[in-house]
């Protein structure tokens, strides 16, 4: 699996910037959870694979390939939410620019909208996702995260604490 984040700079729609990723199936744990599946306490190695729409993620860092996931409580300061999942079709390994492209529609459009209230289009927060690679593929990863997060005017990712849920902003 892969992350693929845009950020758009000022007026400019969406400038892409490459982030981290995952490689290798169930590789870490998952984070402590509670038992509604809330994280409780941090867990940098957690499987990317376990990864929740609700957990909050301090991933600002990771670059390129990861099969592990730096996830954190909500409560304290983290970089980016996950907000929304869905699965690809079956079938042959589609090409990154192909599962990009089917990432990018199913982040940005009604996911965005239902998670923050207004249209990704019309949003000062940014979207990125955790997507198959051709290696997970071959292990069955057909899963697309998709996580929100906050920009700066400079396109530096701002930490946040809380959710960004109805932010409408």
């Amino acid at each position: 699996m892969n992350v693929r984040r845009w950020a758009a700079i000022a007026a400019i729609a969406a400038a892409g910037l490459a982030l981290a990723g995952c490689g290798l199936l169930h590789q870490g744990g998952d984070a402590p959870r509670d038992a509604s599946g809330t994280p409780t306490a941090g867990n940098g190695k957690a499987s990317a694979f376990s990864i929740k729409v609700g957990d909050c993620l301090d991933d600002a860092h990771v670059q390129g390939e990861t099969s592990t996931a730096p996830i954190v409580p909500c409560s304290g300061p983290h970089d980016s939410e996950a907000y929304a999942r869905f699965v690809l079709d079956d079938g042959d390994y589609p090409g990154d620019d192909a599962i990009q492209a089917d990432a990018d529609d199913g982040c940005s459009g009604t996911a965005f909208a239902d998670f923050v209230g207004i249209a990704s289009a019309d949003s000062t927060l940014q979207y990125s996702y955790y997507f198959p690679t051709a290696d997970s593929w071959a292990r069955g990863d057909r899963e697309v995260i998709c996580t929100i997060y906050q920009v700066d005017d400079a396109g530096k990712t701002v930490t946040t604490t809380g959710s960004l849920k109805n932010a409408a902003r």
